[in-house]
């Protein structure tokens, strides 16, 4: 295959991917809607009309796929509010910022034990 072929495979992919996440989002964000009241969990600003957009469903969890009928798993926060929960999150060590960091394909450290002779690894623990 050539490199345009892969090219097109992988934006197909994520393409759909992100297409199943939306139509699966908006699926369990109006049930969630519909169950709780239009106000964040985080810091109590109430939603109305226009700026219901602003108000997410937070995964309690943080599995996307767990998604209860009786919305046991989730909370509505605005987005800000969303956004801190997230980072929280991470800064925890949770939520894959190491992998983050990875996405571009390069890891300064790849390989790095395979350059090590195993003459300098028996040095270093002594």
């Amino acid at each position: 295959m050539d490199g345009e072929m892969i090219m097109q495979k992988k934006t197909d992919a994520l393409e759909n991917m992100y297409r199943d996440l939306a139509s699966k989002e908006k699926g369990y964000r109006a049930r969630a809607l519909k169950m709780f009241s239009h106000v964040c969990g985080s810091c109590g600003r109430e939603f109305e009309g226009r700026g219901l957009k602003e108000l997410t469903v937070h995964h309690k969890d943080h599995n996307h796929d767990h998604n209860p009928p009786d919305g046991s798993n989730w909370e509505l926060l605005c987005i800000y509010c969303h956004d801190n929960e997230h980072e929280k999150h991470k800064m925890k060590g949770y939520g894959g910022a190491e992998k983050a960091f990875q996405t571009g394909g390069f890891s300064a450290f790849e390989g790095l034990d395979a350059l090590l002779s195993p003459d300098s690894k028996d040095e270093r623990k002594t």
